[in-house]
């Protein structure tokens, strides 16, 4: 079975829900070993101020994540609706787009940085995918029957035979 991603409207709110998981997790496991060593010593304060940042900043990196990933769906799907056809462009121009509006605020060059960043990323992606997707086409590709000459007849003018 074919794997189909959800329909434009519907992509948002899910690549939006995909990235907050995503965030929190990563978050919860980095600010978890973050907490544990910068707590005092003592295997129960490290444990609790490992608890005590995971609570505190997990969420925020989820929600970090989340707006990324639902402004790269809102821009893909824009994409998809302007152009009328999903090919790795959108991707990669979603990335440069979502990169340098998320850090507009921070000045132009710092917005054309993550702008190019943000497309290098989805541009090696989306890369990736088209490599994995060939290499493992070809295991699946039907092998053609060998072609070998009849015994009775002449050889052919280029064979092994006559060089």
């Amino acid at each position: 079975m074919e794997y189909q991603r959800e329909p434009c409207p519907w992509r948002i709110v899910d690549d939006c829900g995909g990235a907050f998981t995503m965030g929190a997790i990563g978050g919860a496991v980095f600010q978890s070993i973050k907490g544990f060593r910068n707590a005092p010593s003592g295997f129960q304060r490290r444990a609790f101020g490992s608890i005590i940042a995971v609570k505190e900043r997990a969420p925020i990196i989820g929600g970090n994540f989340a707006v990324w990933g639902g402004m790269f769906s809102t821009i893909d799907c824009t994409l998809v609706y302007f152009r009328q056809k999903e090919d790795p462009w959108n991707s990669i121009i979603s990335g440069f787009a979502t990169g340098g509006i998320l850090a507009a605020r921070n000045g132009a060059g710092a917005m054309v940085g993550s702008a190019v960043v943000g497309g290098l990323i989805l541009a090696l992606i989306e890369g990736m995918g088209i490599l994995f997707t060939r290499m493992t086409a070809d295991q699946f590709r039907p092998m053609s029957p060998p072609t070998e000459e009849p015994m009775n007849s002449p050889p052919s003018f280029g064979s092994q035979q006559y060089q």
